[in-house]
């Protein structure tokens, strides 16, 4: 495996085979089956999942099958030693429930109960989880809808399914575990996001927090606390590669040539000294800053800038651009979280996301609700198609992932968000090609620095997703899934430039319901908590879905098929209303990280 470029291993999947442990007879038979079950899920997920960094994700099955409560013991002895993170017990027959089941109360854990008719593997499934809600330990149940033969070794579709968004969501839940958000600066203009809660980072993440003010940067600026030759490589990729867009200034404000490359050179610095602020680099102890060489184990990171910086400095949004991507001067490689002014809140949204697809993240404004109408009356044209319903304009300044200009193409010529081990040089610099690098309006950014501009290509499938903190309540997470759009190129000049032409734009519309908070575009707007959304590709609702069950962190609002839906099976119990039992159950168990 390589190696993450945070501390500690990649957390595996344990694959615990649970066995009728009456032997001379009974037990011998069900061996093979029961273990070829376990082997099956190992193999499934291991060619079906990855880790951030594009490596497999590894499984550990234990040593034997679990017929009682020596050899839980044992299977949980070689699941600390091996670093599991996620659990799955798999059974084709009846066993001893309290005896066999996981009783790790911080491991996220699901049973497959194999639906055949020659012994009661749904009855064991059944009993374990009755076991596991008794305990108060959520346990997602796995049952295939059709009888099975007990010599059929296929996975069914719809327990494949299940398998897979389990352990996407159970091991995005354990990568977080330990691991940092680093704020770098405090509050930006008042926003409640980037007022950064330790106890939610804590209770419910189980992440640290940790803090470094604006005028480290200023320090390393200044005592040059990077790395110089990696510096010299990357100012001249940026030369060669990032097209300088026209200056939206009044000429008589406008910064001089010399400033305007002073702040290319600046924005440089910055991105290298935040990617080190985040995880560190080695070269800077070989300079003589061992300390500063360590980094901050920060699994994601964000920027305060406004205002206390970018009123005498480049803005960040370079920095922020560049991190976000999935590619630099290096190359092709994962993309890092970073939010615009210290949302944390939006951090972690993007988070989710981004362990849940290994793709890069889109942070955006929610900035505005355009009705058919409205756009009519502004531009003289009516819209149809996938905008006739209305969109919300997805823009902000200047942050976006260079991903999300939509230039990366599939097998079909689709516009697509690439994991980056399958992006192309060819993808890379489509995407150079359709990015302008502005120099920022002065009116909001005083310091200057270069604002990201590109227009986002139509018809990708994303899902927009926010973390809201209410006070009693707690965490609560909202989802959108729909599709970016394409607009005429002269309805989108004249409501580009209504906000600000040298900002990146995504035009969004949302799937709708008919009812609730996805009546219309419009109350999907309306009911949005916060001003910024976090925008991944793909539908991955349903992922974050039971991500947030797992987690115990309520869903107020989704446009997501119930039949999609998968959370723990003691959510039954908490009542028939879906949203309402989320709620409850969430509220009954607390945070997976609370001291109790």
């Amino acid at each position: 495996m390589k190696q993450s470029r945070l501390k500690g291993e990649y957390p595996k999947v344990g694959i615990r085979p649970t066995i009728d442990g009456r032997l001379d007879g009974v037990r011998e038979s069900l061996e093979d089956q029961t273990m070829g079950m376990a082997k099956a899920a190992a193999k499934l997920i291991s060619s079906k999942l990855r880790y951030p960094n594009g490596d497999p994700v590894e499984c550990v099955i234990a040593d034997t099958t679990i017929g009682g409560v020596a050899e839980s013991a044992a299977c949980a002895e070689k699941f600390a030693r091996e670093g599991v993170g996620v659990s799955l017990t798999v059974t084709p027959c009846w066993c001893y429930g309290t005896e066999t089941m996981d009783t790790d109360p911080l491991i996220p854990k699901a049973v497959w109960g194999f639906n055949g008719t020659e012994r009661p593997g749904a009855v064991y499934l059944a009993a374990v989880l009755a076991g596991y809600s008794q305990k108060g330990l959520p346990a997602f149940g796995i049952y295939g809808r059709e009888v099975t033969d007990s010599s059929d070794n296929s996975i069914p579709e719809d327990v494949e399914e299940k398998i897979l968004r389990f352990v996407r969501a159970g091991l995005a839940a354990s990568m977080m575990k330990g691991k940092s958000y680093l704020s770098l600066g405090s509050v930006s203009m008042g926003i409640a996001g980037s007022v950064v809660n330790e106890d939610f980072f804590y209770t419910y993440l189980g992440m640290r927090n940790e803090y470094v003010d604006m005028s480290e940067f200023i320090r390393r600026l200044n005592l040059e606390i990077y790395d110089h030759e990696e510096y010299g490589k990357a100012l001249a990729w940026v030369k060669a590669n990032c097209i300088e867009g026209e200056d939206p200034n009044d000429p008589a404000i406008q910064h001089s040539r010399d400033e305007k490359d002073k702040e290319w050179e600046v924005s440089v610095k910055m991105t290298l000294i935040a990617r080190d602020l985040m995880i560190g680099n080695p070269k800077l102890k070989e300079l003589g800053w061992g300390e500063e060489a360590l980094g901050h184990n920060a699994i994601a990171a964000g920027f305060q800038g406004q205002r206390q910086w970018t009123d005498f400095m480049p803005n960040g949004d370079f920095m922020e651009t560049m991190l976000n991507t999935s590619f630099d001067w290096n190359g092709i490689r994962e993309a890092f979280v970073f939010a615009t002014e210290n949302d944390s809140l939006n951090g972690v949204a993007m988070l989710f996301g981004h362990l849940l697809t290994g793709r890069s993240q889109i942070f955006s404004d929610v900035r505005t609700y355009w009705s058919p109408e409205a756009i009519e009356r502004v531009t003289g044209k009516k819209v149809s198609g996938a905008a006739s319903n209305g969109l919300i304009h997805l823009i902000n300044s200047g942050s976006t992932t260079l991903d999300g200009t939509g230039e990366m193409s599939d097998e079909n010529g689709n516009p697509v968000m690439k994991q980056f081990w399958d992006i192309t040089d060819e993808d890379v610099d489509k995407c150079l090609k359709a990015t302008k690098f502005c120099p920022a309006d002065l009116g909001y950014f005083r310091g200057g620095g270069y604002s990201t501009d590109f227009l986002t290509k139509g018809g990708m499938p994303v899902t927009m997703s926010r973390i809201n903190l209410v006070k009693g309540q707690g965490p609560v997470l909202q989802i959108a899934e729909g599709f970016t759009v394409d607009l005429d190129e002269e309805v989108h000049n004249v409501l580009d430039k209504r906000t600000n032409p040298t900002w990146p734009t995504t035009w969004f519309a949302p799937n709708l319901t008919g009812e609730g908070a996805f009546k219309d575009v419009y109350s999907v707007m309306a009911n949005w908590g916060a001003n910024h959304g976090a925008i991944s590709y793909g539908h991955i609702g349903a992922d974050l879905i039971t991500l947030a069950s797992i987690l115990r962190i309520p869903v107020c609002m989704h446009n997501v098929e119930e039949e999609r839906i998968f959370r723990p099976s003691t959510w039954n119990a908490f009542g028939m209303d879906k949203e309402g039992s989320d709620y409850r159950a969430c509220a009954n168990f607390g945070p997976l990280y609370s001291i109790k």
